[in-house]
């Protein structure tokens, strides 16, 4: 029987601002989001961390005055099981930084790539990236730093990053919570993952591995994607691709999930808007 919370509220939004944001800047994004009745935005530190103290505060403000919540994701260039140490160092302060200036910017969640295995054993690759991740996650404690680190599902094979490695890696550390990619997931696994019931079981996963409560408040990417054996290759318009995007939907309604939808299809605003719409449309229930 699914679980079905009733009071469940999903808001939808883009990774980065809109594309029709004009001009193109952070606040400017938060401000168009609101104005087309979206609900949230993420971030994108993908290639740095862009915003200095003032600004990110600057940037928190805009979006409590536009009822706009935030989440960002890190810079790409993390590797938690990376094999020279000042790699693993230097992954550390990433981390760090987006973090810090996340919170800042009043984010509830900082979205990043725990790393490759290399050659790696995932059983070995696992250890290690637990293991610096907790110490990052230490450090963050001692600077009262309040914000969800959220290791996300991965669409290449190459990648660390299963749904049962981030739910057990967010099940054994503290200020770990998932992020789930369906497409990437779809992608790593070679187009499954793609039905309602499979769509279901990565819910159920992960509410039996963290509880009810982190069903209540996931985090989330939706977007076209092209892939092959290897993964993901890129992300694409949902309408061209072969994602069952409205099966998806249906799924974290009847599964009561709430939280948070990023839509990182190349047309982002588009995208996010037919996801919300076609979210509203499903009958409850």
């Amino acid at each position: 029987m699914l679980y079905c919370n009733c009071m469940a509220q999903i808001l939808f939004g883009t990774a980065g601002i809109p594309i029709s944001t004009q001009p193109p800047t952070t606040i400017d994004g938060i401000q168009r989001i609101a104005a087309l009745g979206l609900g949230c935005m993420e971030l994108e530190f993908v290639r740095g961390v862009y915003l200095d103290e003032a600004n990110a505060y600057l940037v928190s403000a805009a979006a409590e005055e536009s009822g706009v919540k935030l989440s960002a994701h890190a810079p790409y260039f993390i590797n938690f099981n990376a094999h020279e140490p000042r790699k693993l160092r230097a992954s550390q302060g990433i981390l760090l930084k987006a973090a810090r200036t996340a919170a800042w910017c009043g984010a509830h969640s900082l979205v990043f790539h725990a790393g490759f295995y290399l050659g790696d054993e995932p059983q070995a690759a696992y250890r290690t990236i637990k293991q610096y991740l907790a110490e990052v996650v230490a450090q963050l404690k001692e600077d009262d730093v309040d914000i969800w680190l959220r290791p996300e599902v991965s669409g290449k094979v190459s990648q660390f990053g299963t749904v049962t490695e981030i739910a057990d890696l967010c099940a054994e550390l503290e200020m770990l919570a998932p992020c789930i990619d369906f497409a990437h997931w779809h992608a790593r696994n070679n187009g499954q993952f793609n039905t309602y019931a499979e769509f279901v079981s990565v819910v159920e996963e992960f509410r039996h591995r963290l509880g009810t409560v982190a069903v209540d408040r996931l985090h989330m990417h939706i977007s076209g994607i092209a892939y092959n054996a290897k993964g993901e290759q890129k992300h694409l318009v949902l309408k061209e691709s072969d994602l069952h995007y409205t099966e998806l939907l249906k799924a974290l309604k009847d599964c009561g999930v709430g939280g948070t939808v990023i839509c990182e299809s190349p047309n982002l605003e588009d995208d996010a808007l037919l996801l919300q719409e076609s979210y509203r449309a499903l009958p409850n229930g």
